[in-house]
């Protein structure tokens, strides 16, 4: 901790003893870590690679992805927290480590408002309901009203309490007052089998994750989670067209530095990846991934951390989830 709070004083009395255009200028002269929470190949470090390998490009020094993962991104999330706030090491953070984990978790190691300087989103990506075949409704109103007629008799699946495939349900039944019963996985591969098998008759996933099944008919899709439908799937309406003003739920992923890294970096940061996040083939490959690219600035996405940060407080407290 006392690490820390020096390397944070160092930055800030930098930042102040040094004209803002002779740190941007002499940054980077050295490799980036860029810390991706979750394992290998799964979104977050897809999404740091591309990142990377484009400021790898543009700035001629060495981005490096350094996997982090546990206690459901908070582990690598606290390292980057932790590391110098100096632009050499950032962190791909989504709204699990970054909005959720805190209220669930005892002890994370950080505090998402404080210990964060956020540079910009980069993907966003709502959730797609999908029903097994043999679920009787075609649409999602029709879903709704079968919800309703068979209270607490249709079970969803989900990556485990206070997952964001947990937490839609779990919003869309208080908006609601209906009920479902609650099966818990580990990993969205095992909730897919058993959709597919139809053990489970509802899942909120991942577009990526179910979208071959829906496209070759094994599973039907109902809405996405959005406010408004997603340029991934333009003809699926979103549930708050579908009968539930205002209901919206959308992961997201951003880049974030240690808080106390002087301004002028994360400015060009940002400059940087917002140039980044607009190439055709960066758009490109995002989309393959079944989410969308989106770029902000600092000051908005501070907005939505903490925006986020007291909506899933607030439904997380009403559910009663707590992990040691």
């Amino acid at each position: 901790m006392k690490r820390s709070l020096v390397n944070v004083s160092l930055a800030i009395l930098l930042g102040a003893l040094l004209p803002a255009g002779a740190i941007a200028q002499s940054y980077p002269t050295k490799s980036i870590r860029i810390i991706a929470p979750f394992p290998p190949g799964g979104t977050s470090d897809t999404i740091a690679r591309i990142l990377g390998q484009k400021l790898t490009e543009a700035w001629k020094h060495q981005s490096i992805v350094d996997n982090r993962g546990g206690v459901a991104g908070s582990l690598g999330a606290a390292i980057a927290a932790k590391a110098p706030p100096d632009g050499y090491t950032l962190l791909v953070g989504n709204v699990g480590p970054v909005a959720i984990n805190h209220n669930i978790y005892r002890n994370v190691g950080y505090d998402p408002i404080k210990d964060f300087a956020p540079i910009t989103l980069a993907v966003s990506a709502p959730q797609i309901v999908v029903v097994h075949p043999s679920v009787p409704a075609r649409t999602f109103k029709e879903f709704a009203a079968l919800v309703k007629a068979q209270k607490g008799k249709i079970n969803f699946g989900t990556s485990g309490p206070g997952s964001i495939s947990h937490l839609s349900v779990e919003l869309y039944k208080r908006m609601t007052k209906s009920d479902m019963l609650h099966v818990p996985f580990k990993g969205s591969a095992l909730i897919t089998i058993a959709l597919l098998s139809g053990e489970i008759d509802v899942v909120f996933s991942d577009v990526a994750v179910v979208l071959p099944h829906v496209q070759s008919g094994k599973l039907r899709a109902l809405a996405v989670t959005s406010l408004k439908p997603t340029p991934l799937l333009p003809t699926l309406p979103s549930i708050a067209e579908s009968g539930l003003p205002g209901f919206a739920m959308t992961s997201w992923w951003g880049m974030l530095a240690p808080a106390g890294t002087p301004q002028p970096i994360v400015t060009q940061l940002n400059t940087e990846l917002v140039r980044i996040l607009q190439l055709p083939e960066v758009i490109k490959s995002f989309a393959g991934l079944g989410v969308d690219a989106i770029f902000s600035t600092p000051d908005e996405f501070i907005r939505l951390i903490r925006s986020e940060v007291e909506k899933y407080a607030k439904l997380i407290k009403e559910i009663g989830i707590k992990i040691d």
